[in-house]
């Protein structure tokens, strides 16, 4: 695992400050550092940070080919490299390394931008070819690893595996990053909690898509990324349940084998769930030694889920380590705003946080079940929505929108009341389309708030722009009739990468440790994607074939218990210790200053919430981590026109 950066020249051959790239290397010394190296040329400058993981002798990057002709700098790892370098072997390329970074320029060589359909992996990485005059950029399928890339206005490619790296560059004439924030990527972020892809809070920077590639060639302006790889749900795979649970412990045991790959101490991250519980299942039929894994406990009931991490460790008999964590370890909001760069709101952060941190303490590499819940359908969610989408079609459009419209605004937000009996959100979901429902069941501040939150020159800004649209166009492209299949490709190409692969990576990485994902593996994915929805979600039991797969191998408490999530108590804080602050951020302070939002409405939403009228937790935290990023990452934000 590794950090990469780079400077490009589109125009010309101009001579590269090395001392411009080295800033932008070391912004992002925690993600490698083992080791740290520079390749400058004319109109062309790499960096690369690395966490020794395979070939720890001779796996160096910037990494060249035989005649030095093409050079890459690469962030992941190829699982399948051991089975691609005889056939390239085959066809001529000569190695100089046993390291799967090599692998990618001989693949370059062979099939050009082709390549990364032979890929099996988790990655990010730029490469040159000095005879194509050509730089290419690319992204794994699922977004596992990051890519932000920018174009200054005197025709200068900048690019990293964050965007602090783009942030640190400095050019002739204290040339840099724009620091203009994108009025649409915060109403993205406002909506969401992360600003989705290939937007970031910047104007002038990008993220490259997952499953997208991007080749620009000097002296040409820089295109648009092409899309190389979808995930497609036909649900026509007629198995039987014992079939596909069959299937799908064979194919989890090879994904697990795969990542298992490593000349560094191995292990695994153990929740107590579902996901996590059958990695580590498998990992052990597949270990000579006890596997080393980790988890969180809080100190606070409502959040521990630790003894069912302990039930599974014992029963594999693995090096099992657990820390406390206090239900007040908000310490690290300023931090988590560091790590981020942009405004990222999931406070799941800081538990991801801490339990990195602990698996860093025993082992290099940590396998991960994060994609679980989006490949085999197990959010609560989807049965919320699969029982709206029974209602939606029994009832004709026309009905629907003003009755359940006229309930969704007069019914009383019952915050206090048990999950069960709050129905507003129910009512407001069944007035709009099934797109539109799922939306704003998703939606961090929901638009009616949002639309009270923003300033008339914010507003204006948007320009009629709405963060729905960031749904609506992956629906567009789902190509499918089935309601399950449609919110898990929404959720496998928005959550799972701007939410949940962008907090593990962050998380991780801060600490020098690489996690793998068995369950993001391309192959199963399109697997799964191909099973009948019947299969996954059966009533109120999500994951309901996996979960049968799995009960010869693991406790049925752990299969079976109410999902709980890896969550912190905001509303808690906020009345509590985090009042205070919560007073003096949220009152004063940058986040009014930019011309943003309301103040009058920002003062009622921490009114309702201290006294205990509503409970704003989830939006209160969001404005709190905006005003984070405002003053740790940004200094003189600003919204001009707004301003």
């Amino acid at each position: 695992m590794c950090g990469i950066t780079g400077i490009f020249d589109t125009r010309g051959g101009s001579a590269i400050a090395p001392a411009a790239l080295q800033r932008m290397n070391d912004s992002q010394l925690h993600r490698g550092p083992d080791e740290g190296s520079l390749h400058i040329e004319p109109g062309l400058g790499f960096g690369h940070r690395r966490l020794s993981i395979i070939d720890i002798a001779t796996g160096q990057q910037p990494l060249f080919n035989e005649d030095d002709s093409v050079v890459v700098v690469f962030n992941g790892e190829i699982y399948n490299y051991q089975s691609l370098i005889p056939e390239l072997q085959a066809a001529g390329h000569v190695f100089k390394t046993k390291s799967d970074t090599e692998v990618i320029v001989h693949a370059w060589e062979q099939w050009g931008d082709k390549c990364v359909d032979r890929f099996r992996g988790m990655f990010a990485f730029a490469l040159w070819d000095r005879n194509r005059q050509s730089l290419f950029l690319a992204r794994d399928r699922l977004g596992v690893k990051p890519m932000y890339y920018a174009v200054l206005d005197d025709g200068t490619l900048l690019f990293g595996s964050e965007l602090k790296s783009l942030m640190a560059y400095q050019g002739a004439g204290g040339s840099g990053l724009k620091r203009d924030i994108d009025p649409l990527a915060l109403e993205e972020y406002f909506a969401l909690g992360y600003v989705a892809e290939p937007r970031t809070i910047f104007k002038q920077a990008k993220k490259l898509p997952p499953a997208h590639t991007l080749v620009v060639r000097r002296g040409q302006a820089v295109g648009e990324p092409r899309r190389y790889w979808d995930v497609r749900f036909t649900c026509d795979n007629a198995m039987s349940e014992q079939d596909a649970g069959d299937e799908l412990v064979r194919r989890l045991k090879e994904s697990v084998k795969l990542r298992m790959i490593a000349e560094v101490p191995l292990g695994a991250f153990l929740s107590g769930g579902v996901d996590s519980s059958a990695v580590v299942q498998a990992m052990a039929g597949l270990s000579d030694t006890p596997v080393n894994t980790c988890s969180i406990a809080f100190d606070d009931p409502a959040y521990n889920e630790s003894e069912f991490a302990k039930m599974v460790a014992d029963r594999y008999a693995t090096n099992h380590r657990v820390e406390t964590v206090k239900s007040d370890d908000f310490g690290l909001i300023d931090t988590l705003a560091r790590l981020y760069d942009e405004p990222y709101a999931d406070s799941s952060a800081i538990p991801t946080y801490r339990v990195c941190q602990l698996a860093r303490k025993h082992v290099t590499v940590a396998l991960s079940g994060d994609g679980g819940d989006e490949t085999f359908g197990g959010y609560r969610r989807y049965q919320l929505h699969m029982m709206e989408e029974r209602m939606r079609s029994a009832l004709p459009e026309g009905v629907r929108r003003p009755v359940f419209g006229l309930l969704g605004r007069l019914y009383p937000k019952a915050d206090w009341a048990p999950r069960v009996l709050r129905a507003k959100t129910t009512f407001q979901g069944m007035a709009r389309t099934s797109v539109e429902a799922y939306f704003h069941g998703m939606c961090f501040i929901r638009q009616p708030l949002r639309s009270r939150l923003y300033t008339r020159s914010f507003t204006a800004q948007l320009g009629g722009y709405s963060a729905i649209d960031v749904f609506e166009r992956h629906a567009r492209r789902a190509d499918t009739e089935d309601p399950l299949a449609l919110v898990q490709y929404i959720d496998t190409h928005t959550y799972l990468v701007g939410d949940i692969n962008t907090k593990v990576d962050r998380a991780s990485m801060a600490h020098s440790l690489e996690v793998r994902e068995p369950l993001m593996d391309h192959e199963l994915v399109e697997w799964a994607a191909s099973l009948p929805s019947s299969l996954k979600l059966q009533g109120r039991n999500g994951k309901a074939f996996f979960k049968k797969a799995m009960e010869p191998h693991l406790p049925n408490d752990v299969l079976y218990r109410p999902k709980m999530g890896f969550s912190v108590p905001l509303a808690r804080w906020f009345r509590g210790p985090l009042r205070q602050r919560v007073r003096d951020t949220l009152l004063r302070g940058p986040i009014l200053e930019g011309g943003w939002l309301n103040a009058d409405v920002v003062s009622q939403l921490v009114a309702e919430h201290d006294n205990g009228r509503h409970d704003h937790s989830t939006p209160l935290w969001t404005l709190l981590m905006f005003d984070a990023f405002l003053r740790t990452s940004v200094g003189e934000a600003r919204l001009p026109q707004a301003a």
